[in-house]
């Protein structure tokens, strides 16, 4: 990713603030939705771009992450009428950080293959702090090509990447 791809972000909350601040800082433009849109208000005021669903993300979007709370909100996200697999241009990257399920995880990898996009699974722990100081500890699922391809982009947001 030598280029600046355009990343999508959905689930602007204590975490997701923090990092997706951290890919704005770094020159990426951002995309983002949140259930709540005045929680966007600070990376809106920093850059980047609000878009009205997590579908409206994935399709302007190279690279879409989530952070969100809980397994039912990630398929919602995910696999809603409205969401990132309805939407995502081919060969697109999806980039799960919320601390899931590992069924879920393994179906929205199916799904994604199926469509030409690419689907990692990868939970952070440090909470809060570690996301305000882009410490986060990230542990990856999937394949080594999606690894790669989001490594720069881990690399800005935690220290300890496995």
């Amino acid at each position: 990713m030598d280029e600046k791809v355009t990343v999508g972000f959905i689930g602007i909350g204590v975490m997701g603030r923090s990092m997706a601040g951290h890919l704005l800082k770094a020159g990426y433009p951002v995309n983002v939705y949140n259930r709540t849109p005045s929680k966007a208000a600070e990376l809106l005021d920093q850059g980047a771009q609000w878009k009205d669903s997590p579908g409206d993300v994935a399709a302007t979007s190279d690279v879409i992450i989530t952070i969100v709370g809980f397994p039912h909100d990630v398929e919602s996200v995910y696999l809603g009428e409205d969401g990132i697999l309805a939407k995502a241009r081919s060969g697109s990257l999806l980039i799960d950080m919320t601390t899931s399920c590992p069924k879920l995880a393994a179906r929205i990898a199916q799904e994604a293959s199926t469509k030409g996009l690419e689907a990692l699974d990868a939970p952070v722990s440090g909470g809060d702090i570690g996301a305000r100081e882009a410490r986060l500890s990230i542990m990856v699922g999937g394949s080594q090509t999606g690894f790669d391809r989001a490594l720069p982009l881990f690399e800005i947001m935690g220290k300890n990447i496995v």
